[in-house]
């Protein structure tokens, strides 16, 4: 059996090294190949990344000419894998390398996909947050089953990475591909550790951007809320409508006030903007894969198989 490890890094140079001995200390009674993919990093991660390659044939490195975001990090990485199962793991050191036989052997059941689970979680509050609203869209979005968590540690068999593979459009979701291509899912539990170098480098607008994608990429579902909303709004308008004829026919002395008309037209015409705004979206991402957009450029490459 061969175990493919798959590193997205960005401004991750004070652990990676240690990150990358860990792993192969851990998986050392395994056919085991590392890949590490800089996801444009700022800080000093190229250089770090390409000296631990270029000192242990077990790992290959990718490096991309500029921030592509993780998931397409993650996309560069699981095309370079050839293990019969890839684990996906972060470059921040909060997922113990120790941990990753655990979801190899619980993916050696049969399951197509072992996700980690923790018992609590050590990110900050804004990250928590954000992990619990991504889960809650992706049940309702996406058909996920409530018990399961979309960790970003996870076993991936090697089967389902290639139909993973097989998108080729610029803005993929990992989890969302992996959604759509099996329903064989098992969770493990694993210990989560507070992070003691660096920071997140997850930001509101970057995680703002993923919930868009997920929103739009992957889902006509909002397409179907705006469809039902513009009806209740039809209905809404048309009883209005009912109620203030009545009423001004009961009560003829009742001037027609402004008020009300300013916060109907308001309240309709931002329903319409953002129904607008949304298929304005669909149409964007539909001209970005007509134009062949990449999920990411090479920069250079070591690969030590070759």
């Amino acid at each position: 059996m061969k175990i493919s490890v798959v590193i997205p890094v960005y401004n991750g140079s004070k652990s990676i090294e240690e990150l990358t001995t860990a792993v192969l200390a851990e998986l050392s009674a395994y056919t085991v190949e590392l890949i590490l993919v800089n996801d444009g990093s700022k800080d000093d991660s190229e250089s770090v990344c390409e000296k631990i390659a270029a000192a242990n044939k077990k790992i290959k490195f990718i490096s991309l000419r500029k921030n592509f975001g993780e998931h397409n990090a993650v996309m560069c990485g699981l095309h370079y894998s050839t293990g019969d199962y890839v684990v996906i793991i972060d470059d921040d050191f909060q997922n113990p390398p120790s941990e990753i036989i655990k979801l190899v052997t619980e993916a050696q059941k049969g399951f197509d996909v072992v996700y980690s689970r923790y018992t609590k979680k050590k990110h900050h509050l804004f990250r928590n947050i954000g992990s619990s609203f991504t889960n809650m869209v992706a049940t309702f979005l996406l058909d996920k089953p409530k018990s399961l968590y979309l960790s970003s540690f996870k076993a991936i068999h090697q089967d389902i990475v290639k139909e993973i593979l097989k998108y080729n459009g610029p803005s993929p979701y990992v989890d969302g591909l992996i959604l759509r291509a099996t329903n064989n899912f098992s969770t493990v539990l694993v210990e989560h550790t507070k992070r003691d170098k660096g920071r997140s480098n997850y930001t509101f607008r970057k995680l703002f951007s993923l919930y868009l994608n997920m929103f739009l990429g992957f889902s006509v579902k909002p397409l179907r809320i705006f469809t039902i909303v513009g009806f209740l709004s039809f209905c809404l308008g048309f009883t209005l409508s009912i109620v203030f004829a009545i009423e001004k026919l009961c009560h003829p002395e009742i001037a027609v006030g402004w008020t009300s008309s300013v916060i109907i037209t308001l309240t309709f015409s931002g329903v319409q903007l953002i129904f607008l705004g949304m298929i304005g979206e669909y149409v964007g991402k539909m001209l970005i894969n007509q134009n062949k957009t990449p999920q990411w450029v090479v920069k250079k490459e070591i690969l030590n198989d070759k």
